[in-house]
């Protein structure tokens, strides 16, 4: 883990630690090492898509758009249009 950033390895250890099975994380690494350690890593656009299914958002597409813009987030265009269909918008 001495590649990832300081929160993300201590978020894996915490989650590894505590027996926990999903873990919120984007980077790439960070979410490659998560899964050789058998977590479930979800993003935050998993959790916007799991928002909108909750129906405690009622779009996503407004904000990815401000994390874009707001928060310098990157989000590939073809990951962008996936999200937008499953969210049905």
């Amino acid at each position: 883990m001495l590649d990832l950033d300081p929160g993300e390895a201590e978020s894996i250890a915490l989650a590894v630690e505590i027996g926990a099975d999903r873990i919120l994380i984007d980077e790439r690494k960070g979410r490659q090492i998560a899964l050789n350690l058998s977590l479930k890593p979800v993003g935050v656009l998993g959790v916007l898509l799991r928002a909108k299914q909750e129906k405690l958002i009622p779009l996503v597409r407004p904000l990815m758009d401000r994390l874009l813009v707001e928060a310098d987030f990157f989000i590939h265009a073809t990951l962008y249009d996936e999200v937008v269909r499953l969210a049905g918008e």
